[in-house]
């Protein structure tokens, strides 16, 4: 059998324009959209579940509570029974978790609806640190001290002059402070 000879570049161009070609595959939906209604319903259903919780947490159960535990996963009961919420609690505060339980399933209920939550599960384990959002606020900058009259500095110095010199510079600051504290409060400011 003789083999048909391959169609020269002109030949090819030519059979190429004759030909109709496919259009392009649209692409397929993005999954967000054909996903929403089904998890809007399920949200109906079942309601919110820890990942709700640990967004506003702070305000949950307070800061102090706050830095030690955090929701893990939030499990519904049957038919209209409230559900369990498994809170992972750093070791040593498990205790002090284990006694605010009551507390804390009357605010989780506050947030998430009546009888949300009937129980908590504690985990003990590490935890991530709270965003730098809602960290305490750090104590604002003390204004320097007013400088000290002579006399009182050199009396000061003579006070320190058998101490280590490790001490005496820390010693000094101290006692500025102290001076500087009684002189807010009374008349003579370094006596």
């Amino acid at each position: 059998m003789r083999r048909r000879p391959l169609p020269t570049e002109e030949e090819a161009r030519q059979i190429l324009a004759q030909r109709k070609t496919r259009p392009p595959m649209r692409p397929p939906p993005r999954a967000g959209r054909q996903l929403a209604p089904f998890i809007k319903k399920l949200d109906e259903q079942f309601g919110r579940g820890a990942s709700a919780l640990e967004a506003r947490w702070v305000e949950i159960v307070g800061d102090r509570l706050a830095r030690v535990c955090r929701p893990m996963k939030l499990v519904k009961g049957r038919g209209n029974a409230g559900g369990v919420l498994e809170l992972r609690v750093v070791g040593p505060a498990a205790l002090l978790v284990q006694h605010q339980t009551q507390d804390i399933v009357d605010r989780v209920n506050l947030f998430l609806g009546s009888k949300a939550v009937e129980k908590l599960r504690i985990s003990q384990g590490p935890i991530k640190p709270l965003p730098h959002s809602s960290a305490a606020p750090k104590s604002p900058k003390r204004p320097p001290l007013p400088p000290m009259p002579p006399a009182a500095e050199a009396e000061l110095s003579q006070q320190l002059e058998q101490v280590p010199d490790a001490l005496k510079s820390a010693l000094m600051k101290l006692g500025r402070a102290a001076m500087a504290r009684t002189a807010e409060q009374g008349d003579d400011p370094y006596r």
